[in-house]
């Protein structure tokens, strides 16, 4: 599946909110990466997607 895929089918939005993608991508690629959003922007979908996307165990810290 797709990241976009996984959003709908999961979250059920069509497209992802400001800084959503790029925080993804980041993860997927395996790279360290930081974002800072404000309450509401949807920071939890940036973790949730790729835990869904990945075999194994996500730990969040």
């Amino acid at each position: 599946m797709t990241k976009e895929e996984v959003l709908k089918q999961y979250f059920g939005y069509d497209s992802f909110r400001e800084g959503q993608e790029q925080l993804i991508d980041c993860t997927l690629s395996g790279q360290d990466c930081l974002g800072v959003m404000p309450t509401g922007a949807g920071k939890s979908v940036c973790f949730q997607i790729p835990a869904l996307m990945l075999g194994g165990v996500t730990l969040v810290i």
